[in-house]
């Protein structure tokens, strides 16, 4: 008895969190739909030069975000865990400083101090669009450090580290070859999470001046009525489709690279 009441109550949650979420989603898609012809808001949108133009200078933006995350943040915690673990502690404020700091704080401040020399960035489209990377790497920090940090702590590092370099490996070959394939499923999954908010993201993008979906989006509900609502439901179905590609990369977590015998 105990067992079918916990089972029940398991079910009402689960049916309670599924319309709580998905219930705003059919609304979205029943406005959309309102247009007329049915389907004109999604054939509106794809055929709008902006979209494609605005999300693929995000989709770029995210891949060099992600890019230069991983290679601040894992040998960053790589090193902290085993060498400095007193340090962690730390490490994780700072990582959490972007929860506190405003991205309309941040990126006042990014203006502020690059938009005069020696470092005049704000003046050139490559040097906004570097500042617009270094800020998205800021916003991630949260989400990119503890989905390495957690992968980290799953494996033995210290035994994986003094197996290879016994064998002559240095610390290059040991970040390349050992600890990021056993990171595989956490760096992915801080991957498509920062990709999401690279997304979604608009304050940074708008005031930098930044072709980004989210101004691009926000834009868009200024001037139409459905289009809006179809284009969010696009983007959520990108987001899933990430999704899906994380369970269907990860479905061999517990696969671990062996010493010596690496594939």
């Amino acid at each position: 008895m105990r067992r079918r009441r916990a089972s029940l109550v398991w079910w009402i949650v689960f049916v309670v969190g599924f319309i709580y979420f998905f219930l705003p989603l059919l609304a979205t898609l029943d406005f959309s739909l309102k247009a007329k012809p049915a389907f004109a808001a999604y054939t509106n949108s794809f055929a709008d030069p902006k979209f494609f133009s605005s999300l693929l200078y995000s989709f770029t933006i995210g891949v060099v975000t992600i890019a230069a995350s991983l290679a601040l943040i894992v040998p960053t915690a790589y090193w902290v865990q085993l060498r400095v673990p007193r340090a962690r502690s730390l490490v994780e404020f700072v990582s959490l400083l972007p929860f506190v700091i405003p991205a309309v704080v941040l990126v006042f401040g990014l203006i502020r101090v690059y938009s005069r020399p020696p470092l005049p960035l704000t003046h050139t489209d490559l040097g906004s669009t570097t500042l617009l990377v270094l800020g998205y790497v800021v916003l991630s920090l949260p989400y990119m450090y503890r989905a390495v940090d957690t992968g980290l702590r799953s494996i033995d590092i210290r035994s994986l580290t003094e197996a290879a370099q016994s064998m002559g490996a240095g610390w290059p070959t040991i970040l390349w070859r050992i600890i990021l394939p056993n990171l595989r499923v956490a760096l992915l999954s801080g991957a498509f999470l920062t990709l999401a908010i690279v997304l979604g993201e608009f304050t940074i993008a708008t005031f930098l001046a930044r072709p980004a979906f989210g101004p691009y989006l926000s834009l868009l509900g200024n001037s139409k009525a459905y289009e809006p609502a179809a284009v969010s439901l696009i983007s959520f179905g990108l987001t899933w489709l990430a999704m899906i590609v994380i369970a269907f990369l990860g479905r061999d977590t517990r696969t671990r690279i062996e010493i010596g015998g690496a594939h």
